[in-house]
């Protein structure tokens, strides 16, 4: 066997090796923004959901990963929070951050990062990543934080939109854009799949 054959070898093989340390990687520096964007939040006084720069990264999750690795960064981030570790919305943790009248919100980020990955599929397109974000992620991360808030507050539809949608539409659709705009510049950088 040849030099040349035996370092294209050794770099194929490096190659294979790289691509799950990459994506151990990258699941973990996901986490941890998350966890810091977390704590990046201020209440409302007519609603127990806060404003953060959470769902920013959430969107940027499913932007630049595919749907597996994305609902796995996701539960990560979840069982941490559940476990004890402090990286929920606010600093908090806790089962009761799951099960409470926010909880929807925080299990609607695992459906809506699969489903926003999925539709964008290979597409690093700005406008599909919008598109993503406020015509999937919204409206299901809403759904989802609705039925929890609705369940625990027993409070009528009108009052749960009231505190679960309408305050925070605009800012949600700023959110979807910032985290595309941040996608279509790691793309650049060939970070992104």
């Amino acid at each position: 066997m040849s030099q040349e054959n035996i370092s294209r070898t050794t770099v194929q093989g490096a190659s294979r090796d790289v691509s799950p340390i990459r994506m151990m990687t990258s699941t973990a520096v996901c986490v941890a923004l998350l966890a810091v964007s977390a704590y990046i939040s201020f209440p409302l006084p007519f609603t127990p959901a806060m404003v953060t720069a959470l769902t920013i990264v959430v969107n940027l999750v499913a932007f630049i990963m595919k749907p597996k690795q994305a609902v796995m960064t996701i539960l990560i981030y979840l069982l941490l929070g559940v476990a004890g570790v402090p990286v929920f919305v606010g600093g908090t943790s806790g089962l009761i951050k799951i099960i409470g009248p926010t909880g929807g919100f925080n299990l609607g980020f695992l459906a809506a990062v699969a489903a926003m990955s999925a539709f964008r599929g290979d597409s690093h397109d700005f406008r599909r990543l919008v598109t993503a974000g406020i015509c999937i992620g919204m409206p299901v991360i809403y759904i989802c934080g609705c039925i929890s808030m609705y369940a625990v507050n027993r409070i009528g539809v009108w009052a749960t939109l009231v505190s679960a949608v309408f305050p925070f539409l605009i800012g949600d659709v700023l959110k979807v854009v910032v985290a595309a705009m941040l996608a279509s510049r790691l793309y650049r950088y060939g970070i992104g799949k």
